[in-house]
């Protein structure tokens, strides 16, 4: 499948030019009303009559810690309310100690509210902007997307990109100077967005960094309609999972046992879960529901569901997409939130229930950007056309395109990097991304680096370590031209103590154990090649 259908790539290039002319347009009003001699209250509150093109100043005011909107005590800064266009709302927050950098932060789900996945920056001294995309609404909920194109638009990737150029015009303003560097960070549907500026508005962000991308809509929603077909094959009929989380922790149990030390480590997570030979076929199974007090067993329906979502989706044609890695089966936070449900009440508004996330996200792309039908549902389909009736979405939500020249054109840099235990968005599909931009550019790693998180969940989360401080790292590689080669991840109890460090290696490289330290500690690890 394409990454873009034919005619995108011209259209690309005119709304590139277009932008460019409102950039300018932008820049130039900041200057014209901008560098006033003030106090920090008096140039915050002058904000609020700041005139650019497109855009509303809503409010504008200074933040102190522990004040009102403020109870979580970041560090003092103006506050800036806008909206762009007709309804592109967006939350702009300028430090007081400003350290010239320019950071934006993605959304998650289908946004619908002003989300910023970098406003903790504003404690570093970045000005940081967020956005809900161009319309309100729930994390799960499309409704909002039927007869509006220009809100499927700003969602797919105009609103993002609107913001950052709103945001930069105004941080000129109220610091009287240009922006030393930009970035941008999200996970999900915010690792989508920062795929989508890194292809379609490369000169944006200086440093990107995608988490765990919902990038290529039109098969992970095909994904999920096929893994729902044999979860929940009648979709007005999901009181009662297919899949029990009995049976999850037995599924994963079962793959840990003889996956686990593979890596030469028995400590819950598998380094690389392509290496693991486990066969399905080695449950045990029944043609009914087992004793309550037994050890679970499957059913034929219930592993032929199972075997659903390991498969990727399939069509006339075969296989098109990924299916998903062992991994995170019955973790908390892993398939039961995700994929075997049941999760309630994920449509509060509109009073219907969705029994897993998947669902919820699938149903309301089929419905709201895919077929404009609200009395969809997928009983029956046979995804013979679903490409083609998914092309018009696929247009402006794809972020499919490997081709990097023109962002590594601009001497920017890219991280990629995804959960192997990942139950929303299959790793699979991260790294089939980065080999096809290796393909078509073998110095790719000069520019673009992907690192696999063994044993994490969806953005975060599970036994592996999950976190890491990605601006910091795209600072070093951008600012100061250290490429990452070892990173390290930590992972910490609810008490914030650190219980696990392991070191995460470009890919393909793996954490190889010395065999000899502490399995808890990434001194013990090296990076070394599969």
């Amino acid at each position: 499948m394409s990454a873009f259908p034919k005619s995108v790539t011209p259209i690309r290039s005119r709304r590139r030019d277009c932008f460019r002319f409102l950039s300018s347009a932008l820049l130039v009003a900041a200057f014209l009303f901008g560098g006033r001699s003030a106090t920090a209250q008096e140039t915050c509150s002058d904000l609020a009559a700041l005139r650019l093109p497109d855009v509303r100043i809503v409010e504008a005011a200074v933040i102190e810690p522990g004040g009102k909107g403020n109870e979580t005590g970041e560090a003092p800064h103006c506050r800036v309310e806008g909206v762009i266009g007709r309804e592109i709302r967006f939350e702009l927050l300028l430090p007081e100690t400003w350290n010239g950098r320019f950071a934006m932060g993605g959304g998650g789900g289908y946004v619908g509210s002003i989300q910023n996945a970098a406003r903790w920056s504003v404690h570093s001294g970045y000005a940081t902007v967020g956005t809900d995309t161009g319309h309100e609404g729930g994390g799960t909920d499309a409704s909002w997307a039927l007869g509006h194109p220009e809100r499927q638009i700003n969602f797919g990737h105009l609103a993002v990109h609107r913001t950052a150029e709103t945001a930069k015009a105004i941080i000129r303003t109220h610091y009287g100077s240009d922006i030393d560097y930009s970035y941008f960070l999200g996970c999900s549907r915010g690792g989508g967005q920062a795929l989508m500026e890194a292809q379609r508005y490369p000169e944006d962000f200086d440093g990107i960094s995608s988490g765990a991308p919902a990038f290529d809509w039109t098969n992970i929603m095909a994904e999920g309609l096929q893994n729902m077909q044999k979860l929940y094959p009648d979709p007005s009929q999901t009181g009662t999972p297919l899949v029990s989380l009995e049976h999850l922790y037995f599924l994963e149990d079962a793959i840990l046992d003889e996956c686990d030390a593979l890596d030469g480590v028995r400590d819950g997570v598998m380094e690389d879960p392509r290496m693991c030979p486990f066969d399905l076929a080695s449950l045990p199974t029944c043609t009914g529901n087992a004793d309550e007090d037994a050890a679970p067993c499957f059913t034929e329906e219930q592993l032929e569901a199972i075997r659903t979502v390991y498969a990727p989706p399939v069509n006339e044609e075969g296989p098109f997409f990924v299916g998903f890695s062992f991994g995170g089966e019955g973790t908390p936070g892993g398939w039961i939130n995700w994929i075997t449900g049941k999760f309630e009440d994920f449509y509060r508004d509109s009073g219907e229930t969705a029994p897993s996330l998947h669902w919820a996200f699938a149903m309301n792309y089929a419905k709201y950007l895919v077929f404009a039908d609200p009395d969809w549902d997928y009983a029956g389909y046979d995804f013979l056309s679903w490409e083609q009736s998914a092309s018009y979405a696929s247009a402006f939500m794809d972020a499919t395109d490997p081709d990097l020249s023109d962002f590594a054109g601009e001497g920017h840099k890219l991280i990629l990097w995804h959960g192997w235990s990942d139950a929303a968005l299959s790793a699979l599909a991260s790294i089939r991304y980065f080999e096809e931009a290796e393909r078509l550019d073998p110095d790719v790693r000069d520019h673009f680096r992907l690192f696999m998180m063994p044993g994490v969940l969806h953005c975060g989360g599970g036994p592996g370590p999950g976190e890491v401080n990605w601006l910091n790292v795209l600072t070093d590689w951008v600012e100061e031209g250290k490429a990452p080669e070892r990173i390290v991840a930590v992972k910490r109890n609810l008490s914030r103590e650190v219980v696990r460090t392991r070191p995460l290696c470009p890919y393909p490289q793996r954490a190889v154990y010395d065999g000899e330290g502490d399995t808890d500690d990434a001194d013990s690890f090296a990076c070394a090649a599969p």
